[in-house]
């Protein structure tokens, strides 16, 4: 998955969000285009392509290059309204003839990685080109190369220009993908704001851990918590998974495919909605009741701290109101979230434990499911 932009989500217009092409979409008409002039001299500019679904979007040419022996074509991605890092990068594709029988061969250029470990769609040691886009690009060789009456042995190298700078701004590292972005996409459309893609991510990332076998995975709602959490137990980069505010998402994918221990790290405010029983934990998908923070301080019999969370502005002043006769709400989120994360895990033989920070990273509570003694 390509990573927010938080300045273009920040500028997003209130009108109907505009849909964009994946760098699948993107490498699969370029490479149409190179081979058609690659076989008659001629690019295909614009040139339309068929995506799994049946649409026959249309791209422009940003790059040409003719020469002896290879084609290259470039398409720029537009991602519509979907704030992705990837949005106005170069996707070029040079083709070149294969020798006899080899079939298509795809190549790793500039700013496209490689796949470094198991547990990903694609095996380690071939480039970072996931299967449909693959599947898409060797759909446009057939019918090319028929039109033309020219054996199916292709070259195929994509490249994008400052791709492995980008790349350090996404997933790929740690899901093991170096020296650059992949070339993505499942159906050629790049929905703005997909929370599926993100979740996509997640599930990737606990497949790495699986094929891996780590012994500990951290999934953390922020960059605060996650350090903390990497600080405590200086996991590896491939061990803390991006869950951001889908904690569902990343346990309920835990269920059928299990590690044997996963800490889950957030702010006080994040993880007192996943204690409410929320699994989504975006600010606009989810609030902090604050009547059920009070019956919290009712429980632990502090009723006057219970009265004043009622008026409370923020989850982190009804704790600051509990903090000042002693009383520490973070513990008992930090239990209450540890019973929801359980609860969607069900069986799985997965130990979980819950760690909340404040928001200077500061571990203020952490629980295991083990009493203290």
């Amino acid at each position: 998955m390509e990573e927010i932009d938080p300045i273009r989500q920040r500028d997003k217009p209130a009108t109907t969000l505009r849909r964009g092409w994946t760098t699948g979409a993107c490498a699969t008409a370029a490479t149409k285009s190179a081979l058609s002039a690659l076989f008659c001299g001629e690019f295909i500019d614009p040139v339309s392509i068929t995506l799994p679904k049946g649409e026959e979007p249309s791209f422009p040419l940003a790059h040409e290059n003719l020469e002896e022996g290879f084609a290259e074509a470039g398409i720029i991605k537009d991602a519509g309204d979907d704030p992705d890092v990837t949005h106005g990068v170069l996707i070029t594709v040079r083709v070149s003839r294969a020798f006899e029988g080899a079939g298509v061969i795809f190549k790793a250029g500039e700013g496209v990685g490689m796949v470094t470990k198991p547990g990903l769609p694609i095996p380690p040691g071939e480039p970072a080109i996931n299967p449909i886009p693959r599947k898409l690009m060797l759909t446009v060789v057939e019918e090319v190369c028929e039109y033309f009456e020219k054996p199916q042995d292709v070259i195929i190298e994509i490249s994008v220009p400052g791709g492995e700078a980008l790349a350090k701004k996404t997933w790929n590292p740690r899901l093991g993908i170096e020296g650059g972005l992949s070339i993505l996409g499942t159906t050629g459309i790049v929905h703005p704001f997909s929370c599926s893609a993100w979740i996509h991510s997640i599930h990737r990332g606990i497949d790495v851990a699986c094929a891996e076998g780590l012994p500990h995975v951290a999934g953390c709602t922020g960059s605060t918590s996650e350090k903390a959490v990497q600080a405590l137990y200086g996991l590896p980069d491939h061990a803390m998974l991006d869950m951001g505010d889908f904690v569902g998402g990343l346990l309920k994918y835990l269920r059928n495919h299990p590690v044997p221990r996963i800490t889950i790290g957030g702010g006080f405010a994040k993880l007192t909605k996943l204690a409410q029983g929320f699994l989504d934990l975006h600010s606009g998908r989810s609030q902090v009741d604050f009547e059920w923070l009070s019956n919290q301080a009712k429980t632990a019999g502090y009723f006057d701290v219970a009265e004043g969370i009622l008026s409370a502005n923020t989850a982190k002043h009804a704790r600051e109101i509990g903090l000042e006769v002693g009383f520490d709400l973070a513990p008992i989120i930090a239990k209450q979230a540890h019973m929801v994360a359980l609860d969607v895990l069900r069986s799985a033989p997965v130990d979980v434990e819950i760690i909340v920070v404040d928001r200077d990273g500061a571990i203020i509570a952490q629980n295991n499911g083990i009493p203290d003694e």
